[in-house]
């Protein structure tokens, strides 16, 4: 009995023994385990996909142009201001040219101008523009293309020699008897050598050519701040240079002709005539950032100097050419056909 127990052990053994390799070979090859990459172990310096970081385009310093570092050595050429940019700075006293020239002075701070009516004058100013650019301005410019230079000289001759009775009459009342007889001579001497003021020999004699009227007169009796104003068709003018117009209207020798039909004509002559002659002054105002802040700046700045500088333009050498230039005309009482000044 003993035996066969110790028999059946012994065979149990064995059968536990063989039952793993037996169990493994009726196993089919299909249904064999394949390790995943994910139950994969990978050594500890390899760096699986998903852990790389690739840079994204928000993320890369791209060098902006600013901090692109200039080399000391490399020179920068200065900027050359353009013409319009130079008439600016000539009105407002920039100096454009301090970094070049160290030595030179310090430009000149002008008053700022009393202009409390501005949003009216910017209305009207944009009005003017607009006569000037359809009616006057193309004008002027067919007058040059037709009419032969010394003819429009002549014209223009013609029409300042009529205001030096008016100048005349000024230069008396501001105190200065000399200028006044310059003027009348100086009207004199046209009116009859020059043949009715068409020639001027008067400038060949070296007779001077004052320009006066009762605005200034105003000015130098003590009116020497007044509100700035644009007017129809006149233009800049101020409160004081109003009353000047009402002043020196009813001794215009224009507006003496009775005749209407040649009165009109002559005005309308003048007003031609004298937008030919600021045709020049054009080129500085196109590169206007603001062209009416330009043209009253400018136009007090020069009627300032007309009524407080005496135009002792030999005193002080630096003044901009517009002011010196007796040339630069605005328009009279007497050159538009309708005003109120006509009394019906």
């Amino acid at each position: 009995m003993e035996r066969h127990t110790a028999l059946f052990r012994a065979l149990i053994v064995a059968l536990s023994l063989c039952a793993p390799a037996a169990f493994a070979q009726s196993v089919p090859a299909s249904s064999a385990t394949v390790p995943s990459a994910a139950t994969v172990a990978l050594p500890a310096d390899v760096t699986t996909a998903q852990d790389v970081v690739v840079p994204s385009a928000s993320t890369v310093a791209v060098p902006s142009a600013t901090s692109v570092a200039t080399p000391a050595d490399a020179a920068v050429a200065p900027e050359v201001p353009t013409t319009a940019e130079s008439d600016y700075n000539a009105i407002y006293g920039a100096d454009v040219t301090s970094s070049v020239d160290p030595t030179l002075p310090e430009p000149a701070t002008l008053p700022e101008a009393y202009d409390p009516w501005e949003p009216m004058n910017r209305r009207i100013h944009g009005f003017n523009n607009a006569v000037d650019k359809h009616i006057a301005r193309p004008l002027a410019k067919a007058y040059m293309a037709v009419v032969p230079r010394p003819i429009r000289l002549g014209v223009s001759n013609f029409f300042s020699n009529l205001q030096q009775p008016l100048t005349a009459l000024n230069s008396l009342l501001q105190g200065k008897p000399k200028q006044a007889g310059q003027a009348l001579g100086r009207f004199t001497l046209n009116a009859t050598l020059g043949l009715g003021g068409i020639f001027d020999p008067a400038s060949e004699a070296n007779i001077p050519h004052p320009d006066e009227d009762f605005g200034q007169t105003l000015g130098k009796w003590g009116w020497k701040r007044s509100r700035y104003v644009e007017v129809p068709l006149f233009g800049p003018r101020t409160v004081r240079d109003l009353f000047g117009m009402a002043g020196d209207a009813p001794i215009a020798l224009m507006r003496g002709v009775e005749e209407d039909k040649v009165r009109i004509f002559l005005q309308g002559l003048q007003l031609v005539d004298l937008r030919t002659q600021l045709l020049s002054l054009d080129s500085m105002r196109e590169g206007a950032a603001d062209d009416y802040t330009l043209v009253r700046d400018a136009w007090l700045q020069r009627r300032n100097y007309q009524i407080f500088g005496d135009r002792e333009v030999d005193e002080d050498q630096s003044l901009p050419d517009y002011l010196r230039d007796d040339d630069n005309p605005t328009v009279p009482i007497d050159a538009i056909p309708m005003t109120p000044m006509d009394g019906g």
